[in-house]
């Protein structure tokens, strides 16, 4: 079967859309095809800095025939009925549709409608110029003479070929030459811009890989970053050292090559004084390259790794130079960052009143940066006020967490005034995403307490599901006030995520205190902390879906959650507990016999059947419902002892004793006896059953 070939070739797409245009391209033009009445055997994307590619093998050679019968209306019908079905049929007269006899409803009209089929090339020139001229760009351009009529071509960079080739895998191919904007497509492709800019021309995918590769372009993006990591591996290996890998940087460095060279560069030791996190970003921001250390080792090395684009006659000697000498620009500027930042900033005297208000020490540069961040008056959100503000409320609500998670109360204080005060630093002005990290390194340098600068950096974790949670229990404690301040306070001014938008990434905030909560075991009471039941539910909605990623089953945690649990760790040692004993034979045998007895109850609560307002031991008859009420009194004490002692496992265990009773219940004895006092205290009995398990689930949510 017949195979087509895409390529469209324009000026260095940008790294970061690349991978998702190329799955675009793929996805809207397979759609099309399909959408017209073609099939396919496999398509696989590719791209460059410079190409989008697609290679679909298979492809029918032309779409079927289709023929539709569509049913008019009865032959006595008005004449502006059959008006109307000539011209949705596209019949010209009556005479050309069929008449069709029904014994029940008469005869009646049918237009037989046939579509011949369509070649494969006529379907490809009327879907793409579309494609490409809506392509779903994050941004785009227009260039040209041409950009300034309406209408023109946008793209993400210019456009400046497009190839476009079908036939099938050992037969000539033919070219589908349809056009956009001046732009025609051809078997005409280039290759890499410098080392072989002449034309190439191609038939189908496998020459065209080949030809491309010759003419110095690796097409397929994973085979140049697996080039670029292993080259990169070697090339530090033969100089005593090991690769600091970066998947994200790879990602972003295969997408700025089409021919990968990599190379070896190096800056002076001296500037390895500066922080190992801030060499690494420097480098990586600035100049997309690697950092290396010794094998073994933790600290850096002054060795890094770039990736050319160009195979250099000298090898490389002037790229390595050039590289090195920006690098070494950029690291002077971040040394003299790192050093200011531990210096007296110039305007102390104007401080004097922020550092009295947070009990700052102004002779310490992190004390000044704190000063600084509240003088400065520095917004934190609109309707929220400043840092300063919110610092002031994270430091009264960690007061009172350090009651609960047992933190040394000082220094649970000093931790909170200093959290954010690395945001006025120069070195997280550079680079915010080292916040929390400066912070530490800083307050280490001037001597605070090891407490202190763990949950400086810390109480910003976990950031994600896979994110360390923190230790200490200082960190602890400003991590869940940092978290709750932020919950409360966009609650409080109704910013609230809505379907997948949440741009203060509250969920995040939310699933990080239930993570606290859980992994470090500690007992928190939500709704008196938050005072908001509609906050409250969120939680539990985080809790949902950590807990069925922890491997909990849905209806588990229904059973157990209920709308005013707001001690989670409570809530999560229910489930275990519960699923633990829903997977053994007496908790099977114990829940289909409970699901019986609630449903039957439920089923006569609805119906207003009367029921005993309590068990009247005069009015049990037989011994299997005498039996029950004695083993449903002695599990309920026993089951509601354990949780009062938080000890669920045994109170599993004390219902669990309920199974054989329940069942001997109800194989012995008539709930709806004719007696209606009687059958109103075994209503009241099955009552109880519900009762006692409630005492740890409700079992009727429990599906099984």
């Amino acid at each position: 079967m017949p195979n087509l070939l895409l390529e469209l070739r324009s000026e260095e797409i940008p790294a970061r859309m690349q991978r998702k245009a190329a799955g675009d391209l793929k996805k809207l033009v397979t759609d099309a095809l399909v959408e017209a009445g073609l099939s396919y055997e496999g398509a696989r994307e590719y791209w460059t800095p410079r190409r989008l590619a697609l290679d679909i093998h298979g492809l029918t050679a032309r779409s079927a025939d289709v023929r539709e019968e569509r049913k008019g209306p009865r032959t006595d019908a008005n004449e502006k009925a059959i008006e109307g079905f000539l011209r949705g049929a596209g019949l010209s007269s009556i005479s050309e549709a069929q008449v069709v006899s029904d014994p029940k409803k008469g005869d009646f009209y049918v237009a037989v409608i046939s579509k011949p089929g369509r070649a494969t090339e006529e379907i490809v020139s009327d879907i793409m110029p579309g494609i490409i001229r809506d392509f779903p760009w994050p941004k785009s351009m227009r260039w040209g003479k041409a950009s300034s009529k309406p209408g023109a071509l946008r793209w993400v960079r210019p456009l400046q070929s497009i190839v476009c080739t079908f036939g099938p895998e050992h037969e000539e191919t033919t070219v589908i030459p349809f056009e956009i904007d001046g732009i025609t497509a051809s078997n005409i492709t280039y290759g890499h811009r410098f080392h072989a800019p002449e034309a190439i021309t191609v038939r189908r995918f496998d020459d065209y890989a080949a030809n491309l590769e010759k003419a110095k372009v690796i097409l397929d993006a994973e085979r140049r970053k697996d080039i670029i990591l292993h080259d990169a591996r070697d090339i530090a290996f033969a100089n005593g050292l090991e690769l600091v890998e970066d998947e994200g940087l790879l990602e972003e460095v295969s997408g700025l090559v089409e021919w990968p060279q990599v190379l070896m560069g190096s800056f002076e030791e001296d500037y390895l004084s500066i922080p190992s996190e801030i060499i690494r970003l420097t480098i990586k921001t600035n100049q997309k390259c690697f950092v290396t250390r010794p094998q073994g080792g933790e600290t850096l090395s002054n060795k890094f790794i770039l990736v050319s684009n160009i195979q250099a006659k000298d090898g490389g000697k002037e790229i390595v130079h050039g590289n090195g000498k920006v690098v070494r620009a950029r690291l002077s500027d971040a040394l003299h960052f790192w050093k200011r930042d531990q210096g007296n900033l110039p305007d102390l005297e104007t401080l004097t009143a922020s550092a009295a208000k947070f009990g700052l020490d102004i002779k310490k540069p992190l004390d000044q940066r704190m000063a600084k961040l509240d003088a400065l008056d520095v917004t934190f959100h609109a309707k929220l006020g400043t840092q300063g503000a919110r610092v002031a409320r994270i430091r009264a609500l960690a007061k009172e967490l350090a009651k609960i998670t047992g933190a040394d109360a000082a220094l649970v204080d000093r931790a909170a005034v200093l959290a954010k005060a690395d945001l006025r630093t120069e070195a997280v002005g550079e680079f915010p995403e080292l916040q929390g990290l400066m912070g530490r390194k800083y307050a280490v340098l001037q001597g605070e307490d090891a407490s202190v600068a763990a949950a400086i950096e810390d109480h910003y974790k976990p950031q994600g599901p896979s994110d360390r949670v923190p230790e200490d229990k200082v960190a602890i404690t400003i991590a869940l006030a940092d978290k709750l301040d932020t919950l409360i306070g966009f609650w409080a001014i109704d910013e609230k995520p809505t379907g997948s938008k949440d741009p203060f990434a509250l969920r995040r905030a939310a699933l990080g205190v239930v993570r606290i909560l859980l992994e470090r075991r500690i007992r928190l009471p939500l709704l008196a902390t938050t005072r908001d039941s509609d906050l409250l539910s969120f939680f539990h909605d985080r809790l949902k879906v950590y807990l069925r990623d922890q491997g909990a089953r849905h209806d588990l945690i229904d059973a157990v959650l209920t709308s005013d649990a707001d001690d989670l760790l409570m809530v999560a040692r229910r489930v275990e507990a519960l699923t633990a004993f829903i997977t053994s034979e007496d908790g099977k045998n114990l829940l289909a016999g409970t699901k019986r007895a609630t449903q039957l109850l439920a089923a006569e609560e609805k119906k207003g059947t009367v029921i005993a307002d309590s068990v009247s031991q005069a009015l049990l008859k037989l011994d299997a419902e005498k039996e029950l009420f004695a083993a449903i009194s002695s599990a309920s004490k026993d089951a509601s002892n354990a949780v009062t002692g938080e000890d669920f496992r045994s109170a599993m265990e004390a219902l669990s004793k309920l199974r054989g009773p329940v069942d001997r219940f109800f194989e012995d004895v008539l709930v709806n006896d004719e007696d209606a006092a009687i059958r109103a205290n075994r209503l009241a009995l099955l009552r109880l059953i519900r009762e006692a398990t409630g005492t740890v689930a409700d079992f009727s949510k429990i599906s099984g």
